[in-house]
């Protein structure tokens, strides 16, 4: 049988009190797309610093990336608060969730998760490079937040995804003349695949995915939230402050 255990997929950074202090120098906004994935509480009041310096709401979409939105980071990672007065000298008392950014990242797609329940922050962010080079269209990406081997099949490609990892899937270019290939997923029982999700998806090269692979309160095996990004390519970035 299937048993339920997620994973903490990226370590939280740590932020001192001083957290939303800017390091030395202008900071450079970054652009970001977000999704929030809760399926418990599948809406929250998050907030983030744009490219002015001014905290707002960001305006989640139900398994879906918002709008590209320029983020100032604070002390080199990506933070969320849980309000938008901040009060300076303690911002730390407002966090929700801060990831480090990676060195060089000016795109990113930021995977918003619960932390554990009752943990603190409440929040944990997975970042993910949006470049046109390191996520290219027509490529994939599964996600896995649950504590077995699971893996992918998706046309031609069959890949294995390890709890709390990443998988890349190339293009599938094994693909019928509407574009269409089989996709499926399984997870170990033993020594055997058991199938949890089974979809004709179209392939394209303007479209790229992120599965997800979780597991909800009392299921007796995993499900797949897909979010997709159509039309990927890189344009140009806004214009800074």
């Amino acid at each position: 049988m299937f048993h339920q255990s997620f994973l903490s997929i990226v370590a939280i950074a740590g932020l001192s009190l001083a957290a939303h202090a800017q390091e030395k120098g202008k900071p450079v906004p970054v652009q970001i797309r977000a999704v929030l994935h809760d399926p418990a509480n599948p809406a929250a009041n998050l907030f983030y610093t744009d490219k002015t310096g001014a905290v707002v709401q960001l305006d989640f979409r139900p398994k879906d990336l918002t709008d590209p939105l320029l983020m100032l980071p604070a002390n080199g990672s990506l933070v969320l608060y849980d309000k938008a007065a901040i009060d300076p000298g303690n911002p730390a008392a407002s966090l929700a969730a801060s990831a480090r950014l990676p060195a060089g990242i000016k795109r990113a797609i930021i995977v918003v998760l619960p932390a554990r329940p009752g943990a603190k922050p409440a929040y944990r962010l997975l970042v993910i490079d949006d470049s046109v080079d390191a996520f290219p269209g027509g490529e994939s990406l599964v996600l896995s937040l649950i504590g077995v081997e699971t893996a992918i099949q998706a046309g031609e490609h069959k890949l294995p995804v390890h709890p709390g990892k990443i998988t890349r899937v190339p293009p599938v270019r094994k693909v019928n003349e509407f574009n269409m290939a089989q996709t499926n997923f399984y997870y170990k029982d033993g020594g055997s695949s058991v199938a949890f999700a089974e979809r004709q998806l179209q392939y394209i090269d303007a479209c790229r995915r992120l599965f997800i692979i979780h597991a909800t309160p009392g299921a007796l095996q995993p499900t797949v939230t897909t979010i997709v990004d159509i039309n990927a390519k890189a344009g140009p970035l806004p214009a800074p402050p």
